[in-house]
């Protein structure tokens, strides 16, 4: 079933829309389907007590990426750390699928999300940072392919499966 309605923003295959409630039993289904695409780099909630509280806390700036054809769940691009004022800038977390991974679906709402993200009717944001660990060259060739520049590395930047872990400074600005 398609959502058109609901969708802040639409390409040629997907749309990118807020999470809710009724999203839960699908979104963790395809979470579940991808752990072995997402491990050791993400953990996404599972099941549908950890989705409940991770949904309303992204109401405002986390968004689905679905396909148009039967708006199936492809992944998810959440902006988080929104700092307002002088700073304008948001840290992003994201996800493909597996059932999504290298159809190019992913890239699409990605690129969807950095246009709502810098547009003055979208989140008005100047800067979007990506921390990545080095490892996860997936990653990196997504922002990277999407002009995000390399400023540094932060040394245990991160607590991910047990552990602070280091991470790469991604960033892109709207004038970029």
């Amino acid at each position: 079933m398609s959502y058109s309605a609901e969708y802040v923003s639409t390409g040629a295959r997907v749309g990118l829309r807020p999470f809710r409630h009724a999203d839960g039993p699908e979104f963790t289904a395809r979470v579940r389907e991808s752990r072995e695409l997402h491990r050791p780099w993400l953990f996404p909630p599972a099941t549908l007590e950890e989705y409940e509280p991770y949904a309303a806390q992204r109401a405002a700036s986390g968004f689905l990426v679905c396909e148009l054809a039967g708006g199936d769940i492809a992944g998810f691009v959440n902006v988080n750390n929104i700092v307002r004022g002088a700073f304008q800038c948001g840290a992003l977390g994201y996800g493909a699928f597996a059932h999504a991974a290298g159809r190019g679906l992913f890239g699409e709402g990605f690129d969807l999300l950095l246009a709502h993200a810098f547009a003055a009717d979208g989140l008005g944001l100047h800067r979007l940072e990506a921390n990545i660990q080095p490892g996860n060259t997936a990653s990196i060739a997504l922002v990277r392919g999407r002009g995000f520049r390399l400023e540094g590395l932060s040394p245990e930047f991160l607590y991910v499966d047990g552990a602070w872990r280091d991470h790469e400074r991604w960033a892109l600005t709207a004038a970029s």
